[in-house]
């Protein structure tokens, strides 16, 4: 038994060198010696978890680091990393335990922090994203990320100038961060500074590294600032140089929908989903333009492409729930706004949406219930024209928040 294990610590560290020198498959490979030899050797799953991860293989990457956790249920590395495969794959509730587990275990770990933060962010929980940058930067104070995170959030919330100056930290921080320089610009954008804006735009242009990429964030920040048109030439010139830019078919689609040109959006998403098939967002832009023009029910068989591919998302659950909802179809309409509230409880249209499927007599009580939760949940999330919307109709029930 002593000579299995010798000889599978030998496997390990070759696999760990061969993983250093890039040579993926040749590691996976010292890593399968070593566990065949030491069934019980977490390491070796763990790190034959993180060259699968590498490699794309991310259900197979769960399972080693699944195997790993189950020999050593302390292993805050191996929760850490399958709850960023498990955000990746847009489970952020799943997500959110793992990284909840590898914080109790190691509550020094600057990332768990910001990587939880960022699935708070993600599920609407802004507040305890807040709460998380701000425990990720008093542990490391240097990390660009953490004031970039917390910048998006702090914009979101309304909190304009509070977003500034985290950007502006991301960026004394690393002067080459393309995307605080983005963000930064779109914010002062919002803000009315326009010379500041276009500074931070340019800044960001001259800091990409090919022509194509220089034409698409270029069209970002004309379309950031209002400037459809101006996007769109730019998107065209990207994918003259570059015929796949899937990106740039994708940002031009929704720059066309945004002038009404719902025909042409959807001509740019067939085209992104031909060079690559397997992109959730893609389907739900296209699915939204699909309903532009009247066509619910490609619409809906948008949305569901897009769930078959990312069941994770809940506002997708609640867009095909809603044209459920107005094709008289009220059973496949409340089970969408339940699914939603499943993937993510903290979703405040969709407790909404499941108050449209109530029989007003009979479940009086759960549509108050429903949208008081509604009320709540977008008054957090600064979403307060659909909080006037749902007081609007709490008020009818005489209720007062």
């Amino acid at each position: 038994m002593n000579n299995n294990n010798t000889e599978a610590e030998f496997y390990y560290n070759q696999g760990l060198l061969e993983s250093a020198l890039g040579n993926k498959q040749d590691a996976i490979a010292d890593f399968d010696r070593a566990i065949a030899l030491n069934p019980n050797y977490a390491e070796a799953y763990y790190n034959r978890g993180i060259v699968k991860s590498g490699l794309g293989n991310k259900q197979s990457a769960i399972a080693d680091y699944d195997r790993a956790i189950a020999l050593n249920p302390n292993y805050d590395k191996a929760y850490f990393n399958r709850g960023v495969i498990k955000s990746d794959l847009g489970n952020k509730q799943e997500a959110l335990l793992d990284y909840d587990r590898a914080i109790a275990l190691n509550p020094t770990d600057s990332k768990a922090y910001n990587n939880r933060g960022t699935v708070n962010s993600d599920l609407g929980n802004r507040q305890e994203a807040i709460a998380d940058y701000n425990r990720a930067i008093s542990l490391n104070p240097t990390d660009s990320k953490s004031y970039y995170n917390r910048g998006v959030v702090q914009s979101d919330l309304g909190n304009k100038q509070e977003a500034i100056a985290d950007y502006d930290r991301a960026i004394s921080l690393n002067p080459n961060y393309i995307e605080a320089y983005n963000n930064r610009g779109g914010v002062k954008s919002d803000i009315g500074d326009s010379q500041g804006a276009i500074a931070d735009f340019e800044r960001s242009i001259s800091l990409d590294s090919t022509p194509a990429k220089i034409h698409l964030s270029r069209g970002l920040y004309k379309y950031k600032t209002g400037d459809m048109q101006g996007a769109i030439a730019d998107y065209n010139l990207a994918i003259n140089i570059n015929p796949n830019y899937i990106e740039a078919y994708n940002n031009r689609g929704i720059a066309k929908s945004d002038l009404g040109d719902s025909q042409g959006a959807i001509a740019d998403y067939d085209r992104s989903i031909a060079l690559d098939p397997n992109l959730a967002i893609t389907y739900v832009s296209r699915g939204i333009d699909k309903y532009k023009l009247g066509d619910k029910q490609g619409a809906i068989a948008d949305y569901s492409l897009a769930i078959d591919i990312n069941p994770h998302d809940a506002k997708v659950y609640t867009n095909r729930g809603a044209i459920k909802l107005e094709l008289g179809d009220e059973q496949g309409a409340n089970a969408d706004f339940d699914r939603a509230i499943i993937v993510n409880p903290n979703h405040a249209r969709a407790y909404y949406g499941r108050t449209r499927t109530k029989n007003f007599f009979k479940e009086r009580e759960q549509i108050i219930s429903d949208l008081i939760k509604a009320a709540e949940l977008s008054y957090q999330q600064g979403q307060l024209d659909f909080y006037q919307q749902v007081i609007g109709e709490l008020e009818l029930y005489d209720i007062s928040m």
